[in-house]
This record gives C-alpha cells, sequence and structure tokens, in this order.
C-alpha cells in the first residue's frame, strides 16, 4: 500500500505542471527534492479529471519549453516525473485525509481565480471521519489541517500557496483561521492553525500557454518562483528558479504591474474590439494599435507608480525582458484564455497601481487603467 509522499499539491493545472511538478522534477535529479508529490483533484471539471486520471498513472509527461534565450531560439521536451500519485478529492477523500495524517511536510496550491471562494454547504460537520469531501478548497484545507493537529501536532508542515494573491500566505490562513471560528473549533486548534505550520508567502512567473493531452504543458524558458524567508519554512526542492527573499513585495509588484496588467489591458482591448476568438498574445503584441495602446499604460500609468516606490530602474530591466516574452513565437497564448473571470482579474491587477498612484503621484493620469476598471 502506498504510504503517501511528502509533498501534497491541490490542482492539476497546467501551470503547476510546467511549474512545481518539473521544479521537484528536475531537483530529484540532483538529490535535491524532498520526495515525490500527491496531486489532489479538488474539482469536478472534466478536463481535471482527464488529467487526473493520465497523472494517475505515475509515468512522467512531457514539458515543452519553447523560447528565446539570448536571442536564440530554445526548444526542449523534458519528462516530469515528480508526480507518484494522483487522487480525486470527490472519490478519494479518506486517502487524501490519510496522507496528511502521515508523511506530508509541504502543502502546495493552484486553485485558480476563484479556488479561495467558500461553500454555503461546507460545515463544521465534514470534521468527522466519515464525512464526504466539503465543496470549497479552504474548507478541504481546514479538514485536513484538523486531522494533521490532531495525529502530527509537532511535526514540521509548510503551506505554500500558487494563486496570485497579495501576500497569499497570510491571506490563506486568515480564510481558514476565519473558517475554524466560523466552524466552532475548539480554541487549542485554533491556535495550533495560527502558528503551528508555516504559512508561505509566495509569487510565481511563469507563462503556460498551452496544455499537452492528456497531461503536460507548453512553457517559456524564464520561471521565477519567489517565496518569502520565514523560520522553520521547509521548501519541496532545491532550484534555480526558486528565489528566498525578504522583500517579495518588490517581485509581486514587478509581475502583477507589468506582465500580469499587461495581459489584461490586452483581454480588455481584444474584448471590447471583438476581435478573432483565437487570437493570441503574439498578434496583439504585434498589432501596432493594440501594443501602441499597452505601451502608452506601461510607460505613463505604470512606471510613474514605480518611480515613486523606488523601483523604477529594476521595473524597466524587467519590462524590458517581458517584451520578449511576449513576443515569444513559440508560445500560442490565447486572449480568450487571459480574459476568464475578467472582472476579478482587473480588480487584482488594475486597481492596485490606481490606489499607489493616488498615495504617492496624486497629479498622475491615468485614463487607460481607469477606463478599464470602470467599464461597463
Amino acid at each position: 500500500m502506498n504510504s503517501g509522499h511528502p509533498i501534497l499539491q491541490f490542482g492539476t493545472s497546467r501551470f503547476l505542471q510546467a511549474h512545481v511538478d518539473l521544479f521537484v522534477s528536475e531537483a530529484a535529479e540532483q538529490g535535491q527534492a524532498l520526495g515525490g508529490i500527491t496531486v489532489v483533484q479538488s474539482t469536478g471539471n472534466p478536463a481535471s479529471t482527464l488529467r487526473t486520471q493520465a497523472l494517475a498513472r505515475a509515468d512522467g509527461f512531457d514539458v515543452l519549453v519553447r523560447g528565446l534565450v539570448d536571442g536564440q531560439p530554445q526548444e526542449e521536451r523534458r519528462t516530469c516525473r515528480s508526480v507518484r500519485e494522483a487522487l480525486h478529492a470527490a472519490t478519494d477523500w479518506p486517502t487524501v485525509r490519510e496522507r496528511v495524517r502521515g508523511p506530508v511536510q509541504v502543502i502546495v496550491s493552484n486553485t485558480g481565480d476563484s479556488g479561495w471562494a467558500l461553500a454555503p454547504g461546507d460545515g463544521p460537520d465534514l470534521l468527522a471521519e466519515t464525512a464526504a469531501a466539503p465543496a470549497s478548497f479552504p474548507a478541504k484545507l481546514l479538514v485536513l489541517l484538523h486531522d494533521r493537529w490532531q495525529a502530527r501536532p509537532l511535526a514540521e508542515l509548510t503551506l505554500l500557496p500558487c494563486e496570485l494573491v497579495s501576500r497569499n500566505g497570510d491571506s490563506l490562513r486568515k480564510l481558514v483561521v476565519d473558517l475554524a471560528v466560523a466552524w466552532q473549533c475548539t480554541p487549542p486548534f485554533v491556535d495550533w492553525l495560527q502558528s503551528q505550520p508555516v504559512w508561505a508567502n509566495s509569487l510565481v512567473d511563469r507563462i503556460v500557454s498551452e496544455p499537452l493531452q492528456p497531461v503536460g504543458a507548453v512553457t517559456e524558458p524564464y520561471a521565477l518562483w519567489a517565496i518569502e524567508a520565514q523560520p522553520r519554512l521547509q521548501l519541496p526542492c532545491v532550484h534555480p528558479s526558486i528565489v528566498l527573499t525578504d522583500d517579495l513585495e518588490r517581485y509581486e509588484r514587478l509581475k502583477l504591474f507589468l506582465l500580469n496588467l499587461g495581459h489584461t489591458l490586452l483581454a480588455e482591448q481584444w474584448m471590447n474590439a471583438r476581435l478573432a476568438a483565437d487570437m493570441t498574445v503574439l498578434q496583439a503584441m504585434q498589432d501596432p494599435v493594440l501594443r501602441d495602446a499597452l505601451e502608452q499604460a506601461w510607460q505613463q500609468e505604470v512606471l510613474p507608480v514605480l518611480d515613486a516606490l523606488g523601483q523604477g530602474e529594476q521595473a524597466r530591466d524587467y519590462l524590458h525582458g517581458l517584451r520578449n516574452r511576449l513576443l515569444n513565437p513559440f508560445l500560442a497564448h490565447r486572449l480568450a484564455d487571459i480574459a476568464q473571470n475578467h472582472d476579478q482579474k482587473k480588480a487584482r491587477r488594475l486597481l492596485p497601481v490606481v490606489e499607489l498612484a493616488r498615495l504617492h503621484v496624486p497629479a498622475l493620469a491615468q485614463p487607460r487603467l481607469n477606463a478599464a476598471l470602470f467599464a461597463g
């Protein structure tokens, strides 16, 4: 019987396959990984189920890395072998709970833009040993952490959310603690939740443009996983693309205000102009009208804010590399994919720049950002 692996991953997305899973696989080849990964599918999405079934075979999957490195085309097919087990929360919940009581040292998640939403039907009865899996990810996590507290309260555990939420570890801890209080969990458990597990804040940066079927992904050479240093933090692996930092906010701003904001502004123009359904980021960047509007937003509405925060030079260096990434001729990154959950993304990616401008550059006009935020 499989006794489990030290890394538990919530989510089957192509991003996780080309980022966390590939990092751990590459590190394992150098003896620098904690061990294998158990993947948990937490939704009923049929496409996710097909991926889970493929991952459950545990025979590896391909990640195709395509892009320009120092101006030269690079294409490399890498085989990822870190995923050793794949479970579906709806049907394998007792096994998932067993894994968390056992050898798990790190829990990774990337549950999508609405993945942290609570479900009204989830309640404290789900803590019972024979209960079905909760509907929402925060409730699933609360049940699992309650199991861990009962079984191994002193064992080290790090939670590493990869969702694109500022200070995601702190935010997820508050969400789960507040849920525990709402469920009237015992004070010792609530105290343990706040103090014993390490809730890591992290920022992921990699464009993963396409899935391979039934499992695998197409991605760019660039990759970054910036993680805020703190005591007792456990990493799933040691890898050149993992950076420990005491100033995570600087990394967050660059990615959110330049890459993510840029993607969302392109998607906004694409939607408003009703352009081709299959239009890609590369095609948008090659369109003079779309490109000029984006460049003006970056130069006139975003960089002055980063200048005021003392990050101007760093931002211009990042932007130089970002243009090359968005002009990658090998990635078919569809604007239709970027436009999913568009209003939520605008609030998360554009509004903070406007709010920071009010504080630090109050005379700055931001017509493009405001037009996008208040459209419709």
